[in-house]
C-alpha cells in the first residue's frame, strides 16, 4: 500500500475505520474515505487527523450506489486500490427490506467495481461474510451475489479482484457483545436467541490485518476465507460477559432465550460444499477455489435485478437472487428454542 492512492468505502463503519487507521501507517500516497454518514465520516477523519501520519486526506461523504457522485471521487483522487467495505450488515433488519439490501449490497458493489474497472485502478478488495455461505438471509444472499459479481469481473480486466471473507468481529456495530454490555449495565435479562447457536469471532484489529495482507498476496479472482479458529458459543459468550461484571448468571441476571430470528442460522459456515480449500503463504488466509460463472451470464442476471430494483419488484428479485445463487434457501420461519 506505500505511494498507492487508497479508497476506502464504508470508511465510518467498524470495519472500514479500523482499516483507515492501519492503512494510513503504511505511508499511503493518499487515503480516500468515502462513506454516507455525515457523522462516522466526521469522526474517522477527525481521528485520522489526529494521528498526524502526514498522509493527503480525503473525506468524502457519499454513497456507492450513487454513480456520479463515485465517478466524481474517481475522477478527483485517482484511486489505486479500493476496500470495499461499505454495506448493510444486520441480518434481521434486512429480511423486510429486500430492495435496499440489493441495492445497496450488490449495487454498490457493481457502480463500485465497474468504475474501478473504467478508472485505472489496480486493485479491488471486496469485504464479504460468512453469512454469504449456504445463505438464508437477504443479508447474505446479497453479499454471496457480490462475490460472484467481482469473481466474473476479474476476467479479461485490468483491476485485480479479490474476496476477503470472515465471520463476526468482536464489539463491532449492532454486534453481540455491545448489545450484551448494554443489557449487563442496566441489570438484565441478557438475550440470547438459541442455547445452541455458535459463531466465529475475530478482533477487528486482527482482521483488518488480515485483509491487507490478503491484499498483498492476492493476483485477482481469489476468494480468500481468513481463519476464524473454532465457533463460539453465543450463550457462553454472554454467561462469560456476566461473570466479568461481577454477577452470577441465572441469578444475579437473567439469560432468556428469544428465538432464532427470520434469515438467521444456529451456525454459520467459511466454505461452500464445492469450494476446494487451500492454503495460502500466510497460515491464517485460505484460498476457497470454485466455479467462476460465466460473465456475460451474470452481469445479465444483474442487469436484470437492477431493473427489478427499479420497479421495485420484490418476487423478480428474489428468483433472480435464488437462479444467481441456487443454495439460497429463504428462511422465514422463527426456530422455537424449546
Amino acid at each position: 500500500l506505500r505511494n498507492m492512492n487508497v479508497l476506502i468505502t464504508g470508511a465510518g463503519g467498524s470495519i472500514g475505520s479500523e482499516l483507515c487507521r492501519q492503512v494510513v501507517q503504511l505511508n499511503p500516497a493518499s487515503l480516500i474515505l468515502l462513506e454516507q454518514n455525515e457523522f462516522n465520516l466526521y469522526t474517522i477523519a477527525q481521528e485520522i487527523d489526529s494521528m498526524q501520519c502526514d498522509i493527503p486526506l480525503h473525506a468524502r461523504l457519499g454513497d456507492v450506489c450513487d454513480e456520479t457522485g463515485v465517478r466524481l471521487v474517481f475522477a478527483e483522487y485517482e484511486p489505486d486500490i479500493v476496500f470495499h467495505a461499505a454495506a448493510y450488515k444486520h441480518v434481521p433488519s434486512l429480511q423486510g427490506q429486500l430492495r435496499e439490501a440489493v441495492r445497496n449490497n450488490l449495487v454498490g458493489t457493481e457502480v463500485m467495481a465497474r468504475v474501478s474497472c473504467e478508472s485505472g485502478c489496480k486493485q479491488f478488495v471486496l469485504i464479504s461474510t460468512d453469512k454469504a455461505v449456504n445463505p438464508t438471509s437477504i443479508m447474505g444472499a446479497t453479499k454471496r451475489m457480490a462475490e460472484i459479481l467481482v469473481q466474473a469481473l476479474n476476467v479479461d480486466s485490468k483491476v485485480a479482484f479479490i474476496t476477503v471473507r470472515f465471520g463476526n468481529v468482536l464489539g463491532s456495530a449492532g454486534s453481540v457483545v455491545p448489545l450484551f454490555k448494554k443489557q449487563i449495565e442496566a441489570g438484565g435479562p441478557v438475550t440470547v436467541t438459541h442455547p445452541d447457536v455458535t459463531r466465529f469471532f475475530m478482533t477487528i484489529a486482527e482482521a483488518c490485518q488480515l485483509i491487507m495482507q490478503a491484499s498483498a498476496i492476492g493476483q485477482g479472482s481469489e476468494i480468500f476465507v481468513l481463519d476464524m479458529g473454532s465457533p463460539v458459543s453465543i450463550d457462553f459468550l454472554a454467561r462469560q460477559y456476566i461473570r466479568m461484571a461481577g454477577s452470577v448468571p441465572g441469578r444475579d441476571i437473567e439469560i432468556v432465550y428469544t428465538g432464532l430470528r427470520p434469515g438467521e442460522k444456529l451456525a454459520e459456515e467459511l466454505f461452500h460444499d464445492d469450494e476446494k480449500l487451500s492454503e495460502t503463504v500466510h497460515h491464517q488466509i485460505n484460498l476457497a477455489e470454485s466455479r467462476i460463472l460465466d460473465r456475460g451470464v451474470v452481469m445479465t442476471a444483474i442487469s436484470s435485478l437492477l431493473s427489478k430494483c427499479e420497479q421495485s419488484d420484490a418476487v423478480g428479485i428474489e428468483q433472480i437472487m435464488k437462479n444467481l445463487v441456487p443454495e439460497y434457501t429463504p428462511e422465514n420461519n422463527v426456530i422455537d428454542v424449546k
